[in-house]
């Protein structure tokens, strides 16, 4: 409907200016003077240059339509100087009709006639005013030529406004494009154009005045002036589009994909004179299209949702790397050809395009990865839950607004005999029940709470908001009702029961205290059979190794305050000393030396574990090298963490480690606790394999106090077994004891492992250790823990004038036949078997 109101408003418009258009023919034939037979070549010459000069020098697309830019001012200011007004409309009608009448569209024909022989009226009128009204006869009559330049200037103006005004007017009605945007398109291409044909004009004018027959001359030099303008603007019209192409394929290097397409649609109309630009892309699930025109968007959505359209349409491919991802085009309501040029334009923008899409593509690919990631590393897996370095990072943010919105407390949960879970339906059903676990609470939290898994069966919740403590232990008595009902797991009906701790802020201690304090109301709650507790002081019977969790970590690792000690580790026949074990001290300021059972747990449950672990490791081996230098060739047992075996980084740091300090590998042993039920996770079986391939040798603690020995025993590839200290003490008095260590020792044998005795205090426990068949022990018979110059000072200084024994041999020389055997080159020590 708009079309076809635009189309009459166009066609009114056109039947105007040719109603003046005749009408001004009309007056000039009316008021034309008789002329001279003989002065008809001269006006018959002056048609032939209109005619010429009304051809085109640059056609320019606006829109569906061409604008043409010609010479035609040149011509009609030469009639305008050199014949009567009347006969310069005649001459101009009969020329520019000439020139034009191949023109297939008749309204085109009309139009351009009758505007040119309205600019014309009104150039001569406004000469005619000024002063220059020429005749033909008997020979041209010019006034004097100041009165010639201002005439021909003013007659050039009015022509310039009359045929800007005229001509603008009808390409904004037939564009719908604002008049003043079709004013500013190449107004400078025409001011230079005009300025020129004044020139040119008054240039000719002063030669036809001498004499009336050189005015031939002036059809060589309008089209020689329209061959060489017709190039330079060309030239400067290419330019000035591949500039305009260059500014619009900028605008297109953005990262975000639809800001890409948005620009594509709405810059193309204005850089092709297109009615309207559209992009589909067809290598998406649901091909989509986005529609726009000059500065606006018309549609984008589905291919099969979007609006008909009619009109003649230009394509280009839209290509990448794995194919044609879709098409560009561009729709003109009238059929259009684009030149050459502006064909590689098109192909050009096109390409352009095409790389845009695929960088914003390949860009939004990235923060894709980059969100999964960010999310990985602050999620569960298993249930989608925050996990516990997303828990800490917020609880910090929280805690520094606190003091505004309300108060902050932590809650505990942990599953009750969820280990049984496991153990009898298998882990599958036990991820089923935590997802299920999970989502109840996270369903059950207030807005603002956060809900996380810490690992295993232990869950967090940070509430806040608080108006009063006592909210938060109703928030917490509904979070764990919501976990009575049954969960239904392969058609089995669960009960799942839990624990809970809670824990308001503290006032110092940050995040950690606050987490260490839920933990120790949580197993308040379990030891007293409840469903909740809440953390109170007076009932924190926590060691001192759990009152420092806060600060004091942090400080312990940066000062070095852990140092390490070295008990050693004695044959039990000759005394020498064959080993020694690593003991690490905590050298706190206010509580003295703490011993590893007061402090590793809050080390293990903190986020420093990683860097304790190789402190002690790097100490230790420090020492080895040491010992090794004063000729002294022992190894170094040092007690690891289960949580380090699940860092999968761990067997590197231990073996580059070595390699930095220059220890043989089989010069360090690692001691694994007995009870070691992370050893059935694959993680940890990979790092012990790796440890041991490279030379490191592994001995199982405390063997002999757990249910799970053998089982252990039989996927751990260990090479020692240390006899637990409590066997040790009632090897003398318990038969049940010495029976125990002897079937231990039958054991390592026929497994081809070494066995130690931990807790050796006095001379009767070595011998009857030494009779069952125990061949090393330590304990306080042979030495305390002690720093590693001293430990290095008593191996020196020795027993019985024997450097590197620490006691006297339980036999006299001869009574134990011994194997000669190869000594190194510096003095050493025997180390146990592998």
């Amino acid at each position: 409907m708009n079309d076809a109101r635009t189309d009459k408003q166009l066609e009114l418009y056109v039947g105007l200016v040719a109603f003046l258009g005749v009408g001004c023919l009309v007056a000039s034939v009316a008021t034309a003077t008789t002329v001279h037979p003989g002065k008809l070549l001269f006006l018959a010459a002056t048609t032939i240059i209109i005619a010429f000069a009304s051809g085109p020098i640059i056609k320019l697309r606006v829109r569906s339509d061409t604008r043409v830019f010609a010479a035609t001012s040149a011509s009609i200011l030469l009639a305008v100087a050199t014949v009567p007004a009347p006969w310069v409309v005649i001459c101009t009608a009969l020329g520019v009709l000439a020139s034009k009448i191949f023109i297939r569209q008749p309204i085109k024909i009309a139009f351009n006639v009758a505007k040119d022989i309205i600019a014309a009226t009104a150039a001569a009128s406004i000469a005619s005013f000024v002063g220059v009204r020429p005749t033909v006869y008997p020979q041209i009559d010019l006034p004097r030529l100041p009165v010639l330049v201002l005439g021909l200037a003013a007659a050039a103006v009015v022509y310039a406004i009359v045929d800007d005004l005229l001509g603008n007017t009808v390409v904004t009605l037939a564009t719908n494009t604002p008049w003043r945007q079709v004013a500013r398109q190449n107004r400078d291409v025409m001011l230079r154009s005009r300025a020129v044909n004044l020139v040119l004009a008054l240039l000719t004018v002063l030669v036809v005045q001498q004499q009336q027959l050189l005015i031939l001359t002036m059809v060589p030099t309008v089209a020689a002036f329209q061959l060489v303008a017709k190039n330079k603007t060309r030239q400067r019209e290419d330019q000035e589009a591949w500039h305009r192409l260059a500014s619009t394929t900028d605008r297109l290097n953005v990262t975000e994909l639809t800001s890409v397409l948005h620009a594509a649609v709405t810059l193309a109309p204005d850089l092709f004179s297109a009615d309207e630009a559209e992009i589909e892309l067809r290598d998406l699930d649901t091909p989509s299209l986005i529609r726009g025109s000059a500065g606006s968007l018309r549609y984008e959505g589905a291919v099969a949702d979007a609006p008909e359209r009619d009109g003649s349409t230009i394509e280009a491919w839209l290509d990448s790397p794995d194919g044609r991802m879709g098409v560009l085009r561009l729709r003109f309501r009238k059929p259009v050809k684009l030149n050459e040029s502006e064909q590689y334009k098109l192909q050009t923008f096109a390409s352009s395009l095409s790389t845009a899409i695929g960088n914003a593509r390949a860009y939004a690919e990235l923060k894709r990865i980059n969100a999964e990631n960010a999310y990985a590393a602050s999620h569960d897996p298993l249930t989608g839950l925050a996990n516990r370095r997303e828990l800490l990072d917020q609880a910090n943010r929280t805690f520094g607004r606190r003091a505004t919105d309300g108060m902050v407390a932590m809650l505990l949960i942990d599953l009750n005999h969820f280990k049984e879970v496991n153990d009898t339906l298998g882990h599958t059903a036990g991820d089923e029940v935590l997802r299920e676990v999970a989502h109840r609470i996270e369903t059950a939290a207030h807005p603002g709470d956060l809900v996380a898994r810490l690992g295993g069966d232990e869950f967090a919740v940070l509430l806040t908001g608080l108006p009063t403590p006592a909210v938060a232990t109703h928030r917490a008595t509904d979070l764990l009702a919501t976990l009575e009902q049954p969960i239904e797991v392969d058609g089995m009906q669960l009960t799942v029961e839990a624990a809970g701790g809670i824990a308001l802020a503290p006032g110092s201690g940050g995040v950690q205290e606050l987490m260490r304090r839920a933990d120790v109301a949580m197993y308040e709650a379990k030891r007293g059979g409840r469903r909740t507790a809440t953390y109170a002081h007076a009932r924190d019977t926590a060691d001192i190794g759990r009152l420092v969790l806060g600060g004091e970590l942090t400080r312990a690792v940066t000062r070095r305050e852990f140092v390490v000690d070295f008990q050693p580790i004695a044959d039990l026949s000759s005394g020498e000393v064959v080993s020694a074990e690593a003991i690490a001290r905590w050298h706190h300021p206010q509580h003295t030396d703490l011993t590893p059972l007061q402090f590793l747990e809050s080390v293990e449950r903190s986020g420093h574990l990683p860097a304790f672990a190789d402190a002690v490791l790097e100490k230790s081996l420090t020492a080895v090298g040491t010992w090794r230098e004063a000729g002294f060739d022992l190894s170094v047992a040092v007690n690891v963490s289960p949580r380090s075996l699940l860092d999968p980084t761990f067997p590197a740091g231990v073996l580059d480690r070595l390699a930095a300090l220059g220890v043989p590998p089989d010069r360090l042993v690692l001691e694994l606790a007995e009870s070691l039920t992370l050893s059935q996770l694959e993680v940890v079986d990979r790092a012990l394999r790796e440890l041991r391939d490279a030379g490191v040798k592994l001995v199982l603690d405390d063997f002999g106090t757990g249910v799970s020995s053998l089982p252990v025993l039989s996927r751990i590839p260990v090479h020692q077994l240390k006899i637990d200290r409590d066997l040790v003490v009632a090897v003398e008095t318990s038969a049940e004891a010495a029976a125990v260590i002897r079937s231990t020792v039958d054991l390592a044998r026929s497994l081809h492992l070494s066995v130690i005795a931990e807790g050796v205090e006095s001379e009767p426990q070595r011998h009857a250790l030494w009779e069952i068949g125990c061949v090393a022990g330590q304990g306080h018979l042979f030495a305390r823990p002690m720093a590693a110059a001293r430990f290095l000072a008593a191996l020196q200084r020795g027993s019985g004038g024997r450097p590197g024994a620490l006691a006297e041999p339980l036999h006299t020389t001869g009574s134990v036949v011994r194997m000669p055997r190869r000594r190194p080159p510096r003095r050493s020590l025997p180390h146990l078997p592998a």
